[in-house]
């Protein structure tokens, strides 16, 4: 049989009657390549028509929801990349309203649900997520002191599965005193709003009562853990005769902060608060870097991880740019004059 078949790959010509033979032969031989190259096309082709996974990208957030102004921005900056919600990647939203426990079930669920990377809103959901998975990249919105919080080794070398932005805000602490300062005159007591079971709170808290001290302050610390503890701060503030108020970083204070500013203006005490947003909502003054442009620049870390970055890699940035904002329109419901130092000094002016 082999020196038969070696006659029909040499291609010599069978005679007579066994041409038949060869043809009896050649056939299961053809058959039996042929069938071997379609197994072997098939799932090429299969592979070429099957759809590129499309990336899910969670973003999950202590706010009530729904999409904050720390969302949009990150939304913002996925669109200036290239995404498309729906197109070239899916978003997954996830608000606990305040509940620390719900923000770490959603943690826990977007880790099954096998997310690509989980952008957090601030400290809180950035716990819950680093408790729920060590693999799956994080990218921080906005985090306060994320090495003091251990999310990172350093700045420099985050070291882990987690990366992003960090706002610096302890630091800006004294400054955001001496500001209030130089709009009151005679300052002297200093009422500060604080959430304690926000991650850094204390840590925002020391750093507060320290730069008072040098300034020759005195502070009276008031908790506020929801928003059902507003008014009581209010009137704790005013009992203690406050000069003025200064709000610390805190997810409570930012998502209700149409409600807190309300009731500040109501108070009548001058107020510099730690983000642009209240000054937008009817605040007096801000002083920090954007929590819209952070949010917008956490964007930029998810398109890095998802293009193959390792977030332990990818250092963390600070943010360059203060703004000190000023709203005009509410210091002339106060009564108040705002110095004409502070108006220079000012990078937006609300009229």
């Amino acid at each position: 049989m082999s020196a038969h078949l070696g006659r029909v790959h040499g291609h010599r010509r069978p005679a007579g009657g066994q041409r038949q033979a060869a043809t009896t032969w050649r056939s299961p031989v053809v058959c039996l390549v042929t069938l071997t190259l379609a197994l072997l096309v098939v799932p090429l082709a299969s592979d070429a028509q099957r759809p590129r996974t499309i990336p899910r990208i969670a973003y999950l957030s202590i706010s009530p929801g729904p999409c904050t102004a720390g969302c949009e921005g990150i939304v913002q900056g996925l669109r200036e990349l290239g995404y498309v919600e729906g197109t070239n990647i899916i978003l997954e939203y996830r608000w606990s309203a305040g509940s620390v426990e719900r923000l770490r079930e959603h943690a826990a669920k977007l880790v099954r649900l096998g997310v690509d990377v989980i952008v957090t809103g601030g400290p809180l959901a950035t716990r819950a997520a680093k408790d729920m998975t060590p693999t799956i990249p994080i990218v921080m919105a906005l985090d306060l002191d994320p090495v003091a919080d251990g999310f990172v080794a350093s700045l420099g070398r985050p070291g882990g599965n987690i990366t992003g932005v960090s706002a610096q805000t302890r630091e800006l602490s004294g400054k955001r005193l001496e500001l209030l300062k130089d709009l009151v005159p005679g300052l002297a007591r200093v009422a500060v709003v604080w959430n304690p079971v926000e991650v850094s709170a204390v840590r925002q808290l020391r750093d507060t009562e320290d730069a008072a001290r040098v300034l020759g302050l005195q502070v009276q610390a008031l908790e506020v853990r929801g928003r059902d503890d507003f008014e009581g701060a209010f009137t704790a503030a005013r009992q203690g005769r406050a000069d003025g108020l200064a709000i610390l970083a805190d997810p409570v204070t930012f998502d209700y902060r149409v409600r807190f500013v309300d009731l500040v203006a109501q108070s009548r005490l001058p107020t510099i608060y730690w983000d642009r947003v209240f000054a937008e909502a009817g605040g007096l003054m801000s002083y920090a870097a954007s929590s819209r442009d952070m949010n917008r620049r956490a964007a930029y870390y998810v398109d890095r991880i998802l293009k193959g970055g390792r977030p332990a890699d990818l250092p963390v940035e600070q943010p360059t740019k203060f703004e000190l904002i000023i709203n005009l329109k509410t210091a002339k419901k106060l009564g108040m004059t705002i110095p004409p130092s502070l108006l220079l000094l000012a990078d937006e002016v609300i009229q």
